[in-house]
């Protein structure tokens, strides 16, 4: 039998890994337990493992240790790596992805280890960029580093219990925005970044949801972590908050400094993703790429091509390639004709730019078609992927032209998961020979 585990707790006691283990697996998240160092090495090297959730219970300089062990042992894949309980007083480690106050709750798990990994996904890409932009004669450098106090975004009303969590905020360096009203947050929101939202639930928590909500319906805000600090848990329980995108929840009996360490953590994770991203979508603007779109040229994406496929045993995620060609219509054709379709694609590609995520590597390939590689995603969302860009760019109107009507692009998709690194060339022309509807 072949056994796979996507989540490796290690933990010597059952309190935090035997309701965590069993609600991970519940949901999908298959977890193995190990009960030492070199049992979790072991199934670290054999059971495909992506993740790791360290109890803090064990010891900090043993679980520290475990950490960097683990780190070493998967280069040069990243592995998220979450640490659950400890002495809050213990200053913040770089062992560590995130670390989460007891008790935990799967679906709070789900999430941050969710957005750990596409974040160590994205982190992967872009050495692999380097790598590729390096070969061609130019060096993006290493990631920034952004040493400016951590940015907390409390809304709520002025209570005593809220007032006095942002007091304990400001002592530990960070810098607080009070927002009273939900208005005046999305305001904030959409002026100002953010590491992290604290939102006060007072006696009902629905004001607080609401908010949370609306982050998670922007595609901006999405990924914005979100603390749910509540007066009182009647009405809505921690599990139906973390179900509906709350990252963290502190009960009325959670004194207010470690609500505001738990609060930290979660801004100093999303700190570090924000910098990947950030330093994703500079390379876009590299000299090598097409400076029109910010897509990569056919020749630096055969290049970058080439070094994904190569990463994919070594990395042991799926990498899936997606071809979108322009469907020819009459619309099309005559747009083509009168060099009007020409004049749409640097629109054309720069939208296909911006709705990929960061990680992907888009280029356009020829005059009718682009190219998009999706590391760590497996073929069917890549093929939901492609679908979703078909899908608003066939809503966007392109010019035809003076005393001509606007014309729309509709796209046929071919989509192939890359199998064997040394067939990726195949891959990509049976993807493209797909969108011609050859296959």
């Amino acid at each position: 039998m072949d056994l796979q585990a996507r989540v490796l707790i290690a933990a010597q006691k059952d309190d935090m890994a035997g309701p965590l283990s069993e609600g991970l697996d519940q949901v999908g998240w298959r977890t193995i337990t190990a009960r030492g160092p070199y049992a979790a090495e072991a199934a670290l090297s054999d059971l495909g493992v992506e993740a790791a959730v360290i109890d803090l219970a064990d010891g900090w300089e043993e679980a520290a240790a475990l950490a960097r062990r683990l780190r070493a042992l998967a280069a040069p894949r990243r592995i998220p790596i979450v640490a659950v309980g400890g002495d809050r007083a213990v200053a913040p480690s770089e062992d560590f992805d995130l670390r989460l106050a007891s008790p935990v709750y799967p679906a709070q798990v789900v999430t941050r280890l969710d957005s750990l990994l596409r974040t160590a996904a994205a982190e992967e890409e872009y050495r692999l960029r380097q790598e590729t932009f390096r070969q061609a004669g130019v060096s993006p450098g290493d990631p920034d580093i952004v040493d400016s106090p951590l940015r907390i975004l409390a809304v709520g009303e002025p209570t005593p219990q809220f007032l006095g969590l942002s007091n304990s905020l400001e002592a530990l360096g960070a810098h607080v925005v009070g927002a009273f009203t939900s208005y005046s947050a999305f305001d904030f929101l959409h002026e100002t970044e953010f590491d992290t939202v604290v939102l006060w639930g007072g006696d009902a928590a629905d004001s607080a949801m609401a908010i949370a909500g609306g982050m998670r319906r922007n595609s901006r805000l999405f990924h914005i972590p979100t603390l749910l600090y509540l007066k009182s848990l009647d009405g809505i329980t921690a599990a139906e908050a973390y179900g509906r995108g709350i990252s963290d929840v502190a009960s009325p009996e959670t004194p207010e400094p470690e609500t505001a360490w738990r609060a930290l953590e979660l801004a100093r994770s999303y700190r570090r993703q924000a910098r990947i991203r950030s330093d994703l979508e500079s390379a876009r603007s590299l000299e090598l790429m097409d400076p029109e779109t910010g897509l990569f040229t056919p020749e630096l994406f055969s290049s970058h091509l080439s070094r994904l496929a190569c990463s994919v045993p070594i990395r042991n995620r799926p990498l899936s390639l997606c071809v979108l060609r322009v469907r020819e219509t009459e619309g099309i054709a005559e747009a083509r004709q009168t060099g009007w379709l020409e004049k749409a694609f640097p629109q054309l590609g720069s939208m296909v730019s911006r709705l990929i995520r960061v990680e992907d590597s888009g280029a356009r390939m020829g005059p009718d078609h682009f190219a998009v590689a999706l590391p760590a995603t497996p073929e069917d969302v890549a093929k939901t992927v492609a679908e979703r860009i078909a899908a608003v760019i066939s809503r966007t109107a392109f010019d035809g032209g003076e005393g001509r009507p606007p014309f729309g692009l509709e796209f046929d998709i071919g989509t192939v998961e890359v199998q064997d690194p040394s067939q990726v060339v195949r891959a990509l022309e049976l993807a493209s020979e797909m969108s011609r509807g050859g296959v």
